[in-house]
């Protein structure tokens, strides 16, 4: 939703093979169809992902790097804020983990 969405869209009207990194496979997958009926483009995919989860963030990025030739683009988009406090099963705090520790683990990763 919002500006990862629309991100996403533009990027798939420019045919570009796009993946959507999603907590909820649901909502997720409604973004991929909504956006390839939007743009004819049909390598919008799914990948879940949850950044508050450093397990997640390292399955995400060894299966992208194992399953993409290539990757240009990298989108940091995830956010929280105003939730209650929490600790991740990993221990961190929820917040603190999915905006910053998740995409900072997520884009090192990637950079291969």
């Amino acid at each position: 939703a919002g500006i990862g969405k629309c991100v996403a869209l533009d990027l798939a009207r420019r045919n570009a093979r796009t993946i959507l990194a999603c907590r909820s496979r649901e909502r997720g997958q409604a973004a991929v169809e909504e956006i390839r009926a939007a743009t004819g483009n049909p390598a919008v995919v799914l990948r879940l992902l949850d950044t508050s989860s450093l397990a997640s963030v390292r399955a995400f990025a060894q299966a992208v790097l194992r399953e993409e030739k290539r990757l240009d683009v990298l989108v940091n988009n995830a956010g929280l804020t105003g939730l209650p406090f929490a600790i991740t099963p990993e221990g961190l705090e929820q917040t603190f983990a999915t905006n910053y520790l998740g995409p900072f683990l997520l884009t090192n990763l990637l950079l291969g």
